[in-house]
């Protein structure tokens, strides 16, 4: 199947300032990302930012970049800028790939994007894995998931969930997400003229507001965990070294 990749990158980063240009090995961590992500299935890969220094850094090693606005308040918000920029079909299928994952996995691309494409009636795909550390399941920074039969979610929660009343809290067919989203460009569209709903600004989770509204996501449960993200200067020594090595 044919889609888009789409990055979405800004420089405003309050625990890693400047973060999408962050050197790794000799590149600025935005083009390890469309790297990584060109060695998937996608048709297309495009980085989509509001600051000229990410268009510039994608423009010197051949990676397609748009100008978006400054002012988006989410990333699905930005990503339907892209998709409005680059006039894709309302069936056209869109990745949503997060500029600090330097070492996602393009299988975990294509499976996000074919997910979607086999359920019809859902307007998203994700990804999630099974979670079995009890301090991660109980760390509100790490969002847990549950599904229905279907592999449809029922729920995104920072909290603890489904909880095993009868395991004293560790976690039991629990599922992490990940944070990796495929779209249909009609709904990306449509995205930013839903309301805002109230479990989003509860929870902090965008996704939340697509259940809300009664709109369906498809769920791709992977055999294996994404490559470490980056949000710190931590985690960018931790990425450096496992790339250098």
């Amino acid at each position: 199947m044919s889609f888009t990749v789409v990055i979405p990158a800004r420089l405003a980063s309050t625990r890693l300032p400047n973060k999408p240009l962050a050197d790794i090995a000799g590149l600025p961590m935005i083009v390890r990302v469309a790297q990584r992500a060109a060695l998937s299935g996608a048709g297309r890969i495009v980085v989509a930012t509001d600051a000229t220094e990410v268009a510039a850094a994608c423009a010197a090693h051949g990676v397609q970049a748009l100008m978006t606005r400054a002012d988006h308040p989410s990333g699905s918000d930005r990503l339907a800028e892209a998709v409005e920029q680059l006039g894709l079909p309302d069936d056209a299928t869109v990745v949503n790939v997060q500029g600090d994952e330097p070492l996602i996995a393009p299988a975990m691309i294509d499976a996000c994007a074919t997910t979607l494409a086999a359920q019809p009636d859902c307007v998203m795909a994700t990804v999630a894995h099974a979670l079995t550390d009890p301090a991660e399941f109980a760390n509100p920074n790490v969002v847990k998931l549950v599904t229905d039969r279907l592999g449809r979610a029922l729920y995104f929660s920072r909290a603890p969930i489904a909880w095993w009343r009868d395991g004293g809290g560790q976690p039991n067919h629990a599922l992490r997400h990940v944070g990796l989203y495929a779209y249909r460009a009609g709904f990306l569209r449509r995205f930013p003229t839903l309301a805002v709903s109230p479990l989003e600004q509860i929870e902090s989770l965008e996704q939340l507001r697509v259940l809300w509204h009664g709109e369906r996501i498809a769920v791709h449960i992977s055999p294996e965990k994404p490559g470490p993200g980056v949000d710190t200067p931590e985690d960018l020594a931790r990425v450096r070294h496992l790339i250098q090595s």
